[in-house]
């Protein structure tokens, strides 16, 4: 169906989003997750050239520019695990060590079996590991966020293209996973029918488990449970912008997408905001969660000059316009612990909560 509109168009007419707080303070939580691939259409070397821009560019913008905490923007690389390049992640970590940004898992693939599939990410994960990447919980255990290529994870491709492992969601909980943060895919007919939306995955054995799953809401830690392996998932905006027209009559897409046609604006983070991902129970946190391919020069050159700049300067004015709103730069790593934060009961500035279960 054009722009997968069959998969997704009837949950969000179904699902209304639910109206701010009248009172107190609204805190919106904003991740940029990078697919991020140097080597698109490129050598070694033109690869390195691409990150050295990113390395000269990205401390310019985290300098200027800063959050209702005094954060500087935050950048979350994933990187494709199987074109592990040492040179690539050596520019990589000196980038994160100069900006605060942070590297996470990306992985395409396609006609793995379980077995196959763990190999790969074991062998990925200790790869940038090797770089000085990824994060531990609590008990030391090493732990990863997670894209998939193609935005197949776990069969979810008609045809089952670009993956092959029905219960991917097991093997990635399994091998350290702490959220996946593929969708929104849409125009792709691997997009989920779930929209907008925190919830968890569980495998039942079937392909496309993303369509089912448990809404994360507030809750006791005393009534926390675990029931087998089962795997968060953090979803970006996903519906319809009415204020930016195709024609000057169909409303165009909004999937949070980052791109040189398509910059971050003050009418797009209106639309983010009024879809209001959140943790059940905790309205007053909203978690904003774009994507982008910023290892190509049409997109990354957005991303470190004039449009992201225009962008950085409307989050702080609209906060000096509007004192209950407060805007926070987190990395990928740190919304999930923010997540988990609300999930447990916490309230209050979600800054402190950047760190709550992974740490660096």
């Amino acid at each position: 169906m054009f722009k997968a509109l069959n998969l997704w168009l009837g949950s969000y007419i179904r699902n209304r989003p639910l109206k701010l707080p009248e009172e107190g303070d609204i805190h919106i939580l904003i991740a940029i997750c990078d697919h991020f691939e140097p080597l698109h259409k490129a050598d070694l070397q033109k690869a390195l050239e691409r990150c050295k821009i990113w390395k000269a560019k990205l401390p310019l913008i985290t300098a200027r520019f800063h959050d209702s905490d005094g954060i500087p923007p935050r950048h979350t690389f994933f990187y494709p695990i199987e074109q592990y390049k040492p040179q690539i992640l050596d520019e990589l970590k000196e980038i994160c060590d100069k900006t605060g940004a942070e590297t996470e898992v990306h992985l395409h693939h396609d006609s793995d079996t379980e077995s196959s599939l763990e190999e790969k990410l074991t062998i990925g994960i200790n790869n940038l590991r090797k770089h000085g990447f990824l994060s531990v919980d609590n008990i030391g255990k090493v732990r990863y966020g997670f894209i998939h290529g193609n935005w197949a994870i776990a069969n979810s491709h008609p045809q089952r293209l670009f993956c092959g492992v029905d219960n991917e969601i097991d093997v990635l909980a399994r091998t350290g996973c702490y959220a996946d943060f593929t969708m929104p895919s849409a125009p792709n007919p691997t997009q989920s029918r779930v929209i907008n939306s925190i919830y968890y995955i569980k495998n039942d054995g079937k392909p496309r488990p993303i369509d089912r799953g448990e809404v994360v809401c507030v809750k006791t830690r005393d009534n926390e449970h675990e029931s087998g392996l089962k795997l968060l998932a953090v979803q970006g905006p996903l519906g319809l912008n009415w204020q930016w027209r195709k024609y000057g009559i169909f409303p165009r897409i909004e999937n949070g997408d980052l791109t040189a046609a398509n910059p971050p604006t003050p009418t797009r983070f209106n639309v983010w905001v009024r879809l209001h991902i959140h943790v059940v129970g905790r309205p007053e946190w909203i978690f904003i969660k774009l994507h982008t391919h910023g290892g190509i020069e049409k997109n990354f050159n957005m991303l470190l000059e004039v449009p992201m700049f225009k962008f950085h300067s409307f989050l702080k004015d609209f906060s000096v316009r509007n004192p209950r709103f407060k805007y926070h730069y987190v990395s990928a790593r740190e919304m999930v612990n923010i997540i988990h934060a609300a999930e447990d009961g916490l309230v209050g500035n979600p800054h402190h909560y950047r760190n709550y279960r992974y740490k660096r």
